[in-house]
């Protein structure tokens, strides 16, 4: 049995989407524990599964509540530059305590989060060996290609590699006080110089949730690279029975189109882009589903359901929903979408925060959908990009590879065979590779 310890941003989306592989790597024999802040235990909700808090002193139990609604709503320049700040204090502490945490569980491995530095950190400063996990967008650097965070189209020409170089600096400046706190912790940990995310990657392994089809052309990621598509088993609907799924659904006797509208579990409190949503869709005559993840108050679903042929819930799912959606509204979260384009449902998105802008452009770039903005479209616009991606059999015909590219690409399974192999352990299960 080996003890693996996952490390991760204290985000739930995050968490759940690790926590499909902790499952995996549990049924095979082994152990898993996460280490974070005493308020993400919330999210570790299998008992086969561990938690251990750390950092208490700096991040006491009550206090990720203020940080998520930051992280939602930075609003102005200060603010996102608190959320930078948060992030930076987040990688301070992992670091700092991380060591004897690891040292106390008996770990013998780390499952590091991309887009937290200090798994990977820690882990390589006691000789430990870590897989890195690409839970969103990778965050691998390549020239010419657009960072997760920027909302442009991947294109070969000198002008469009300007272009994500000026904005990749711009970036790099904005993110300095992460980059600093990651630079400070390497020094303190005896590590060899480095700032940034891409710099703090697993030399054994490092798995990815999209397909190849469906990111921009890469030609140099490292050979140990891997894509195994969505850790959810997305290209399988769980086995609801019809009553189970009769509150999320249209009649079956409905002839109206079928849209299912999410924008993830961080971001969904945007009760009026919701309403234009629901709004576009009543003028489509269209059944829609939306799920707010508990974003909205008592008051906004009722206004909603108010509007066309709506239902609202909080939580739905998601994967059977796919299997019957006829389209999606998304924030362009990376789990929503793989998932959709497992399903063929083609996809309206609707960039919010974080790596959005990436995968809306990703979205676009491989045609298995449209994009608009949040806060700019009209439900006029909103209306006419429905309108095409119903009418359009072209957006489905394009998913349609990517859709097999998934089924074969292994999800959880390979991902928890790849880490095996890394460590050379022997195989707990047959191999689902």
């Amino acid at each position: 049995m080996t003890h693996f310890a996952v490390v991760a941003p204290a985000l739930y989306s995050h968490f759940n989407t690790l926590m499909v592989l902790a499952r995996e790597l549990v049924t095979r024999g082994h152990r898993v524990t996460f280490i974070h802040r005493p308020d993400a235990a919330a999210y570790v909700k299998d008992a086969r599964v561990g938690f251990h808090a750390i950092g208490a002193a700096t991040h006491p139990a009550g206090s990720l509540p203020a940080m998520l609604a930051r992280v939602a709503n930075p609003g102005s320049p200060l603010g996102l530059r608190r959320v930078i700040l948060d992030m930076a204090a987040s990688t301070e502490m992992l670091c700092r305590e991380l060591p004897a945490a690891l040292k106390a569980l008996q770990v013998d491995c780390v499952l590091a989060d991309q887009m937290e530095a200090a798994g990977g950190m820690v882990a390589e400063s006691i000789g430990m060996p870590f897989i890195s996990i690409a839970c969103a967008l990778p965050v691998n650097r390549e020239p010419g290609i657009p960072l997760p965070v920027m909302p442009f189209v991947y294109e070969d020409s000198e002008r469009a590699f300007k272009i994500v170089e000026g904005s990749t600096r711009v970036y790099d400046w904005m993110m300095g006080p992460h980059h600093r706190a990651i630079a400070a912790q390497a020094q303190r940990l005896g590590l060899p110089p480095r700032s940034m995310l891409h710099e703090c990657l697993s030399p054994l392994a490092q798995i990815a949730q999209i397909v190849p089809g469906f990111d921009f052309p890469r030609r140099e990621l490292p050979a140990h690279f891997h894509h195994v598509g969505p850790l959810h088993a997305a290209n399988v609907a769980p086995a609801l029975s019809p009553q189970e799924l009769a509150p999320f659904l249209p009649p079956a006797s409905s002839k109206r189109p079928f849209i299912y509208a999410s924008l993830g579990t961080l971001v969904s409190d945007r009760y009026s882009l919701f309403k234009r949503i629901a709004k576009a869709c009543k003028q489509l005559d269209a059944d829609l589903l939306i799920a707010h993840c508990g974003g909205l108050n008592d008051a906004q679903v009722r206004a909603l359901e108010a509007i066309g042929s709506t239902r609202v819930h909080a939580y739905v799912p998601q994967l059977a929903v796919l299997a019957r959606a006829d389209a999606i509204v998304s924030h362009a979260g990376a789990n929503t979408i793989m998932e959709a384009v497992a399903a063929c449902t083609p996809i309206l998105a609707l960039p919010i925060a974080f790596d959005h802008p990436g995968g809306a452009a990703r979205v676009e770039y491989s045609g298995v959908g449209l994009r608009a903005s949040p806060r700019m479209s009209s439900v006029a616009d909103l209306v006419r990009k429905l309108s095409r991606l119903l009418a359009e059999p072209d957006f489905a015909a394009r998913m349609a590879p990517l859709s097999d590219a998934i089924r074969v690409a292994g999800g959880a399974p390979r991902a928890a065979d790849i880490i095996e192999t890394a460590l050379h352990l022997p195989t707990a299960v047959a191999s689902h590779g």
